[in-house]
């Protein structure tokens, strides 16, 4: 008997699953991956006669949160599948029809958040058995499909912006946070605007207070802002996010918020009123002061930090006493604001994020700093797990949230001998390390926050 010819296909090639209601997917064709995959959210499992199903919903198309599917499929199987990263996850396994190379047949899919990859769907070398041969030079050998038939095909499906219109106020669209807030918002119907704050002009006046965009267009119908702003133009997306509040727009993180969470000695004041516990601190204003800013916090090793520091830059650990009052007096000689904090040991270069949305914690994750760095440098290159906090760890990142009126706070805490210990209170978090580590989608509890505040809800779509 003749052998039967394998066709040849490219790395990336477009595949149809019909049964998914997917007219057109980009898969990625790896024969170095055993199994096939793709990218599902909104994961929920059901019982139909006995048996396990599973609803969730699909993102066909890279770069575009508006285009959704939901499916419905049986679970054949849950199993443990180590992703390309080399970490392992548990995936609900469904098997749909698949067209491809002229060829129509059954695949097992599994089910996972592919968001961050750079193709929705992954062809593993079990789908392909017996079919095809990759030329991993090539691409499209079964047909490349136009950006203008790819809109016809998914015209029906494509999510409208009917909802809310919301403002991001931030610096760089193209940062990971700020593109996710946007991808976000449009998935669920709104009408996302990215205002650059350094593009942005106000108008003061009583009777008809505005803000412009550069080019002297006014910002108007805005039902909403999230404000992400730098801190080195915090004063001036302060006043922005004041000015949009003084004309009846809702911002998430209020400009008092913002303000007080950016001044480090006012909220380390603030929380400390309120009973939440911190490393011992010092501050002074002149360097004859140094010995005794030393002394108070139990001497050397210790942190210095400037006021005006954030995610790891401008502070210091200072090992030694000497290397301590050089380090003061540099600053001071510069007039630069500083706090003495405690080192606390104990710690061992880790500290906790607690993601904290509408009075929840959505998110925790424990961070530590790569070999030779210590806890402060924890954002840069640190190794980053998932973790469950514990009760008193909870109390504390919720409420100093509260205390300094943030809607959406990044809580930094640190274990001690003494229990937990807050660090520090972001107004801005960034969301990229804290997604990957958890897999949760944490700038659409975000759009949520607003959509609750604002008494919005997805609209029921008439099923005629």
């Amino acid at each position: 008997m003749a052998k039967k010819q394998k066709k040849i296909i490219g790395s990336e090639e477009w595949c149809k699953l019909t049964k998914l209601g997917v007219p057109a997917i980009k898969a990625r064709i790896d024969s170095g991956a055993k199994t096939s995959a793709i990218h599902a959210y909104n994961i929920h499992t059901y019982r139909k006669d006995k048996v396990l199903w599973v609803n969730f919903e699909i993102h066909p198309l890279q770069d575009d949160r508006r285009t959704i599917v939901r499916c419905d499929a049986e679970v054949i199987d849950r199993r443990d599948v180590k992703s390309s990263s080399g970490i392992s996850e548990k995936r609900y396994v469904i098997k749909v029809m698949i067209s491809l190379g002229g060829s129509r047949w059954e695949i097992e899919l599994t089910l996972t958040n592919r968001d961050a990859m750079g193709y929705r769907m992954l062809l593993g070398r079990e789908a392909m058995k017996d079919r095809f041969l990759v030329d991993p030079s090539e691409s499209f050998m079964d047909g490349d499909i136009s950006n203008e038939d790819i809109e016809k095909l998914y015209v029906k499906i494509k999510k409208p912006a009917t909802g809310l219109k919301i403002g991001v106020l931030a610096s760089n669209p193209d940062l990971y946070s700020n593109e996710r807030i946007m991808a976000a918002g449009e998935e669920r119907g709104h009408d996302m605007q990215f205002l650059n704050i350094k593009q942005c002009f106000m108008k003061l006046d009583a009777i008809e207070p505005e803000i412009h965009n550069r080019g002297g267009k006014v910002i108007v119908g805005l039902d909403a802002v999230i404000p992400r702003i730098r801190p080195s133009i915090t004063f001036y997306g302060a006043a922005l996010t004041r000015h949009f509040e003084s004309i009846g727009v809702y911002t998430l993180n209020s400009s008092q918020a913002i303000t007080q969470s950016r001044d480090k000695l006012f909220s380390l004041q603030l929380l400390l009123k309120n009973g939440l516990d911190i490393p011992t601190t010092g501050f002074a204003n002149s360097p004859i002061d140094t010995d005794d800013l030393i002394d108070m916090v139990g001497g050397a090793p210790l942190i210095i930090k400037l006021l005006e520091g954030t995610q790891g830059t401008g502070v210091v650990l200072a090992e030694t006493k000497k290397a301590a009052e050089s380090v003061i007096n540099a600053f001071k000689a510069l007039k630069a604001n500083l706090l003495v904090q405690e080192f606390i040991k104990e710690a061992s270069s880790k500290d906790i994020r607690c993601l904290v949305v509408n009075g929840k914690i959505i998110a925790s994750i424990m961070r530590e700093a790569q070999p030779g760095e210590f806890r402060a440098n924890v954002h840069k290159g640190a190794s980053t797990k998932s973790i469950k906090i514990t009760p008193e760890e909870r109390k504390m990142a919720i409420k100093s949230a509260k205390v300094l009126g943030l809607d959406v706070a990044g809580v930094d805490i640190i274990r001690s001998n003494k229990g937990p210990l807050l660090l520090e209170v972001n107004s801005s978090p960034g969301l990229e390390g804290i997604e990957e580590a958890t897999g949760k989608d944490i700038a659409r509890e975000i759009i949520i926050a607003i959509e609750k505040k604002l008494g919005w809800k997805i609209p029921v779509t008439d099923p005629a």
